[in-house]
């Protein structure tokens, strides 16, 4: 598996950035001020990440996804581990992530690759999305904040 940068005017894969972000138009915001790094396995694309520097010497993973496919293999956690070395190489001190508090899975995994919970958003999604998301049988409706130094 080979992750890269996506090259200019090479447009995002949307599909994959949808299944983490339900929002076309909060995703299409922060893949324009962010750079967006996606995963491929012989050729064809398996996940992505954004990476959005948001203040002085910090930035945000704002969207990690998998195709439901090839969930469960390890490519989340390589996609998590290439966005904090590839902030760390940029000299950001802080890197952060949020998910919401119904994504059980995500909130582990990004626990394991050292990121710790910092706050939360109380009603972040009933606020910022048109419609309810659920997951594992769990409305979203906090955003659970998660930050690591490097």
């Amino acid at each position: 598996m080979e992750i890269r940068k996506l090259g200019k005017g090479e447009a995002a894969p949307l599909d994959l950035l949808l299944l983490a972000d339900p929002s076309e138009k909060i995703v299409s915001d922060y893949v324009e001020r962010g750079d967006c790094f996606i995963a491929e396995l012989d050729g064809q694309p398996v996940g992505v990440y954004v990476l959005l520097p948001t203040r002085p010497e910090t930035a945000e993973i704002v969207n990690v996804a998998v195709l439901e496919n090839m969930q469960g293999k390890g490519i989340g956690k390589k996609l998590v581990e290439h966005a904090v070395e590839t902030a760390r190489k940029r000299g950001f001190k802080t890197l952060e992530i949020g998910t919401g508090n119904s994504s059980i899975h995500q909130l582990a995994l990004y626990q394991k690759c050292g990121f710790r919970v910092v706050g939360v958003d109380i009603d972040f999604f009933t606020k910022h999305y048109d419609e309810a998301i659920f997951e594992n049988g769990i409305q979203c409706r906090d955003m659970i904040r998660l930050s690591q130094d490097l």
